[in-house]
């Protein structure tokens, strides 16, 4: 069975994963069946997928006609064996514990059509496990999606020890067809990759207090803006819930032995029943205090080794195991742990040979077993190589890791490639950003430039706030990135090539101020923007109080910047700011043929055209000198004869640059 022999899918469990993850079906265009063990909860169960469907409408990003199409593609169900009669796949969401879990297949296996294949949502429990208690082992997976699956683009494919390679390619075919990044996971192993790296982390921060080797707040400063994650530590436990990671944890002791052994500041926590954010308390106060408030100055070295250093000794042990290589393992904590940078090119950049000195020196000091390098990172350390190499890209590029670069037909595209943090643009981001640009101004190839977000969400949602906020209220600091922002999206305005910007989704802050340096804006319709610097009590600092009023005049930019208001597409193509809008269906294809017709033009008179534009900024008659001395350069070039013998032969010009 491939993924177009899929037309129904059935999601057994009806709670904040299994409605999430019959939504996401039913916006694929599958019929979904809804099941649980009583009306109450399939209920509420569909109630909250047709809120959900309506939210999405009322945000526009999807027609409430489509909202309703999906909504009728859903049906409920009690009865187990009404619910998969008809099912291809079946999607198992039920409580995290082993002996429901095996409960449910074993009376599932009773109805289910032969041809069905079975897929568990869990988190970290054993895929083979699980899939012996059926009659179709070697149809049975591990599809992990992350909460909530709607908002949430990672879904961990798990094979187990008896999964066969078509199962596994159905399952990712139809993750892909649900919009979702799959990721596989080779081997059955407790946690798969993101929860075996965030778990530990989270133990591992609170054996770093419950020893007395740092603070609270020490750890989450340091976890939080000195390795740039989206919260602290123990931030994080609360928001997820203490007891989620804890028991995960404690499966994971169980499989893999003392080195999983759970902090006893996390079993106090859930005996105490102060689980996090759902409880009002748990390493914070979130009804009488102020919740988690993470000091941005607090950080420490030594801490920020210990993290990391456990850290890579997990991907180290995922690589040496064959679960996941080091690629894999870094896109999927990324998408599901709102990494900036995966933990094993963290762990290269921090240099691999430090982290194994740090976990030698603890486990010389503690005997725990936590802290011994696993055999496949002390090679590393001793070869002097990270989990990557010296690897490039095989097309010559570099390896670039915030963006993605590719030439074709005369486009140099860059696409932003930061999907889980909405494309928002870090220091790491702006110095390989300018890094491509030189590379396609001294590449005869190109044409003209490309601008695009990955992912269908955003463009860009602005500066990468958490990371740029870890140097502190340094205004030196702050001056030099505002310097390099600024001449690095200079180079694109003063680029010889049209560049042209293509926005689908957010379009905000710094992610705006990129724009403004293309030469052309196009955007889809659901498209927004918004310079929303003022609500944070900063200014634009990459040229957007400059270069906003010379393409929509002052006082629109003094609105636009003052108001830190949102803006959608329609009324900024009325204020001059994007060319032309687009539906958002195709518009990774249309907006490369945009791109295309202005790499099949002249290049001197586009440059000489460019040039005498921007002149003209400044000082009107200085525009008006280069513009006839421009005129006059023309003449002299082979595109003008050709331009001039296309047009008296009624065929289309191609122009060479001479």
């Amino acid at each position: 069975m491939n993924v177009d022999d899929v037309d129904s899918i059935t999601v057994l469990g009806a709670g904040n994963m299994g409605h999430g993850i019959a939504e996401v079906a039913a916006l694929a265009g599958y019929d979904v069946v809804l099941r649980d063990i009583e009306d109450e909860f399939v209920q509420q169960g569909y109630d909250k997928i047709e809120w959900s469907l309506n939210k999405l409408a009322e945000k526009d990003r999807l027609s409430q006609e489509d909202a309703d199409a999906a909504l009728a593609r859903v049906s409920t169900a009690v009865d187990l064996g009404e619910a998969v009669a008809d099912a291809d796949v079946v999607i198992e969401a039920v409580p995290e514990k082993m002996a429901i879990k095996k409960e449910v297949y074993t009376e599932l296996e009773e109805h289910a059509p032969d041809h069905a294949v079975f897929a568990t949502n869990t988190s970290s429990l054993s895929i083979t496990d699980l899939s012996e208690v059926t009659e179709r082992p070697e149809r049975f997976c591990g599809m992990h999606f992350f909460n909530p699956p709607v908002r949430m683009d990672l879904v961990e494919v798990i094979s187990g020890a008896h999964t066969d390679d078509e199962t596994l390619d159905l399952v990712e075919d139809l993750a892909e067809s649900m919009g979702k990044t799959p990721v596989r996971v080779r081997k059955d192993s407790p946690g798969f990759i993101v929860n075996r790296i965030l778990v530990p982390l989270m133990n591992e921060a609170a054996w770093i207090v419950h020893a007395g080797d740092a603070t609270m707040a020490e750890v989450d400063s340091t976890t939080k803006y000195d390795m740039g994650l989206p919260m602290g530590s123990f931030e994080l436990a609360d928001y997820v819930g203490i007891d989620v990671g804890f028991h995960v944890l404690e499966y994971m002791h169980e499989v893999l032995g003392d080195a999983y052994e759970p902090c006893p500041l996390l079993s106090e926590k859930v005996e105490a029943g102060d689980l996090g954010q759902k409880t009002g308390q748990g390493f914070y106060d979130y009804e009488d205090g102020e919740g988690a408030e993470v000091p941005h100055d607090e950080g420490s070295e030594a801490v920020k080794n210990r993290l990391l250093g456990v850290m890579a000794n997990e991907v180290a042990g995922l690589v040496e195991n064959d679960v996941a290589d080091p690629a894999a393992i870094d896109r999927a904590v990324k998408l599901g742990g709102r990494f900036p940078d995966g933990p094993a090119k963290m762990a290269d950049s921090a240099g691999i040979p430090t982290l194994v000195d740090a976990l030698d020196d603890l486990h010389d000091e503690t005997g725990e077993a936590r802290y011994e390098a696993v055999a496949y990172l002390r090679g590393l350390a001793q070869s002097g190589e990270g989990f990557y190499g010296d690897e490039g890209s095989s097309d010559g590029m570099p390896a670039f890791d915030a963006i993605s670069v590719d030439v074709r037909e005369g486009v140099g595209h860059i696409t932003l490639d930061r999907p889980h943090r909405l494309n928002t643009i870090s220091t790491d981001l702006i110095e390989e950003l300018s890094t491509a640009i030189d590379l396609f101004d001294d590449d005869d190839d190109v044409r003209a430039v490309l601008l695009t977000g990955a992912g269908e969400r955003a463009f860009s949602a602005g500066a990468d706030v958490t990371s740029i906020a870890a140097s502190g209220p340094d205004a030196l600091t702050g001056t030099e990135l505002s310097r390099t922002g600024q001449q690095t999206f200079g180079k694109l305005e003063a680029s010889d090539m049209p560049v042209v910007a293509a926005i689908d989704g957010f379009c905000l802050g710094g992610g705006m101020e990129l724009t403004m340096c293309a030469d052309l804006r196009i955007a889809t319709k659901r498209s927004e923007f918004g310079q929303p610097e003022h609500n944070l009590g900063l200014v634009p600092g990459w040229g957007g109080t400059v270069r906003l009023q010379r393409i929509v005049g002052t006082g629109r930019a003094k609105e636009i910047i003052f108001t830190a208001d949102r803006y959608d597409a329609e009324t900024m193509a009325d204020y001059g700011f994007v060319n032309e809008l687009f539906e958002s269906e195709n518009f990774e294809t249309e907006a490369f043929e945009y791109a295309k017709q202005f790499a099949q033009g002249p290049p001197v008179a586009q440059r000489l055209t460019k040039r005498a534009m921007h002149s003209a900024w400044e000082d009107s008659d200085a525009g008006l000198e280069v513009e006839s001395q421009a005129f006059g350069l023309v003449f002299t070039t082979t595109d003008l004869m050709e331009g001039v013998a296309a047009f008296t032969s009624d065929r289309d010009p191609e122009f060479t640059g001479e």
